[in-house]
């Protein structure tokens, strides 16, 4: 009896120290709520830009955060589709209307920039072959290539917590996103994207591999 109750106790153990393990790695992973974290609880310095290209009193990094969030935060519905005009209705859209909204925000035609760089360096844009206004700045694998020639590349290693800084871009193979100023508990930053649904801003960074990490400076 003794020895079976102590096996039970050891097993109980075990299934504890899982149990906790398991919780915090699903915490990391961003699919459990948690306690937010500002940059300022690791004590990392919030940047802000140097230009305010749009006069209202706020620093571009701020306009295209809080931009951003008030995107996420009207709940546009979730849908891939192609507009004459380019741009979609309200209410709808897909990952890459987070950034050109967040741009417009801060005082900047991000259409026009894109479209504008295409024509102008139309052997960098290998997706394209026939540039098409309607859509081109609405397509990840354009943004990349716009973002890497006229912003800053950054690190894409999350771990290197204090080289990330609300308002910066993050690009995947097929998605991008908005780098929120709230952290989890070991100080990586959420992100604010539209990837199914309505989107979301939520401790989600990792969900795939990053390939990209920019900061817009005008």
């Amino acid at each position: 009896m003794k020895r079976t109750a102590l096996h039970i106790a050891i097993i109980f153990m075990i299934l504890l120290v899982a149990a906790f393990f398991t919780l915090r790695a699903l915490s990391d992973l961003g699919y459990l709520p948690g306690r937010v974290y500002s940059a300022e609880d690791f004590g990392i310095e919030t940047l802000q830009s140097p230009r305010d290209a749009d006069g209202d009193g706020l620093d571009d990094y701020t306009d295209m955060l809080l931009a951003a969030r008030a995107r996420i935060e009207s709940a546009p519905q979730y849908v891939s589709a192609y507009y004459a005009g380019g741009y979609p209705p309200e209410g709808e859209g897909v990952c890459t209307d987070v950034i050109w909204i967040a741009f417009r925000a801060a005082g900047y035609d991000f259409k026009a920039l894109v479209d504008a760089d295409i024509a102008a360096r139309p052997e960098a844009y290998t997706a394209i072959t026939t540039p098409d206004p309607n859509i081109d700045f609405r397509r990840v694998r354009n943004l990349r290539v716009f973002l890497a020639a006229h912003a800053r590349s950054l690190t894409c290693d999350v771990e290197e917590i204090d080289q990330w800084q609300p308002g910066d871009i993050v690009v995947y193979a097929g998605h991008i996103g908005i780098v929120s100023d709230k952290r989890n508990r070991r100080g990586i930053p959420y992100i604010i994207h539209h990837g199914s649904g309505t989107g979301a801003e939520e401790n989600a960074i990792t969900h795939d591999e990053i390939v990209g990490h920019y900061r817009w400076e005008g």
